[in-house]
């Protein structure tokens, strides 16, 4: 039998965009697929913000296009009013109307022509991002965390074909992240709804993600599966994104889980620092005059010596 290959719905093609003389993004070019799942990463000033206003036709670009299945996406010059019908962009800032409910807020777009269909798409997606309790709650009453998942609602209320997402968790406490990150991003892949994800959160990443796109400086230093980025990260930058690592010769990029204490090795390391980190203990210690990072069940004294291994 064929494998049934997924469509490919975005083409992004050598984009480059620069404020002024600054260049942002420079030769950006990649494709996604139906009901596919790509988080971007990188540090601040990356380009991750602007890369997401250029596929939502926010911003004009300097060269290249983008195509959403055989409709280009193009910007303010070209577009009285921002935006396509089945494109929705939920940015840091949350465009609501703070006077009116949750429910109003999120059925807002929604044809009044079939009253029964809007209450029950409100209530599901009420039920999605987790505000049952609030649904009747005007939006100003609310805190950021839970404005953040009313325009998250919102912008799937008229069932877009591709959702564009900049760190949409940044103002939800850590008690509800979990459970809403498996909410939202189980019913996107129900849904079959692309989604793409601006963050610097791992746990955005690691569970729900189909591939990743690395940004450093304005250009894609890596695509691949959150699997091969992790299991093999080609730069510091990336492999910090996944939590403490060292670089150990001849090793390379080890990671402070993959360092564990053995009887005895060829890697002796004087402990300074135990740090409580829940299920474990990260120690810090001096091997060679450098400072390392592993993982141990307990603590261990200041001062102590230990060897370790590289569990690869």
């Amino acid at each position: 039998m064929f494998a049934i290959k997924n469509r490919t719905m975005l083409q992004v093609n050598r984009l480059a965009f620069r404020y002024k003389t600054t260049p942002v993004l420079k030769d950006i070019s990649f494709s996604v697929d139906e009901g596919e799942h790509v988080s971007i990463i990188g540090e601040s000033g990356s380009g991750k913000t602007t890369l997401l206003k250029l596929l939502y036709g926010e911003l004009d670009p300097t060269q290249g296009d983008v195509f959403w299945k055989e409709i280009q996406i193009l910007g303010p010059k070209h577009n009285l009013v921002v935006g396509y019908d089945f494109i929705k962009y939920v940015a840091q800032e949350f465009d609501l109307m703070p006077f009116t409910t949750v429910e109003d807020n999120i059925g807002k777009h929604l044809s009044n022509f079939y009253p029964r269909e809007k209450t029950q798409r409100i209530e599901e997606l009420i039920k999605v991002v987790e505000l049952e309790a609030f649904a009747q709650t005007k939006v100003k009453n609310l805190s950021g965390g839970q404005k953040q998942r009313v325009a998250l609602a919102r912008a799937l209320a008229k069932k877009p074909e591709i959702i564009l997402l900049d760190e949409p968790f940044s103002h939800i406490d850590s008690f509800k992240k979990q459970s809403l990150r498996r909410s939202l991003f189980t019913y996107l892949k129900n849904k079959k709804i692309t989604c793409i994800v601006a963050t610097h959160d791992n746990d955005d990443v690691l569970r729900y993600a189909d591939r990743m796109m690395v940004l450093d400086h304005g250009n894609i230093i890596e695509i691949g599966t959150p699997q091969q980025l992790y299991q093999c990260p080609k730069t510091a930058l990336i492999a910090s994104f996944f939590g403490e690592f060292n670089r150990i010769e001849p090793y390379g990029i080890v990671y402070a889980d993959q360092l564990k204490v053995v009887e005895d090795s060829n890697l002796k390391a004087m402990v300074k620092h135990s740090f409580f980190n829940g299920r474990n203990y990260l120690i810090e210690a001096e091997l060679d005059s450098q400072r390392i990072y592993f993982e141990h069940p307990k603590t261990i004294e200041k001062g102590s010596s230990v060897y370790l291994k590289v569990i690869e």
